[in-house]
């Protein structure tokens, strides 16, 4: 199995769920996809680990997250375990050299994500301690 990416693991488990990438960028797109009835059909895809705003679809059943920032000891993190929910943290695309840098301007990391990503299928693998991957499935 090929990985289109792969970041920190923040939660070790033999679940491998699979869904449909959903990138969240703000509240009210959260509030509209759990209203949509189809929020266990997505992995979701935010920015950061300290994305408070995606507490509401943690406790309504999301299966999967993907962050673009953020490490395991952030809040996002710790909710992930919590909830005990894969959860892929400061991904990055295996094929860029693209990666986040603290402080630094991550725009074209972020783009390139969501543009990878976001409205594909894909299967999170978080068995691993140290690394969690995202296979691409279609």
């Amino acid at each position: 199995m090929s990985y289109v990416a792969e970041g920190y693991n923040s939660f070790e488990t033999k679940k491998s769920p699979s869904g449909i990438v959903k990138y969240l960028p703000d509240p009210k797109s959260v509030i509209a996809l759990i209203q949509s009835g189809k929020l266990k059909e997505h992995i979701l895809l935010v920015q950061g680990g300290t994305t408070t705003f995606l507490a509401p679809a943690l406790s309504m059943g999301a299966i999967g997250v993907i962050t673009m920032s953020g490490a395991p000891e952030s809040h996002l993190g710790i909710l992930s375990r919590e909830f005990q929910m894969p959860c892929v943290m400061t991904a990055y695309l295996t094929e860029s050299d693209a990666r986040y840098v603290t402080g630094g301007n991550n725009e074209a990391h972020f783009a390139a994500m969501i543009k990878a990503l976001d409205g594909k299928k894909v299967q999170l693998h978080c068995e691993d301690r140290e690394t969690g991957r995202v296979a691409l499935l279609s």
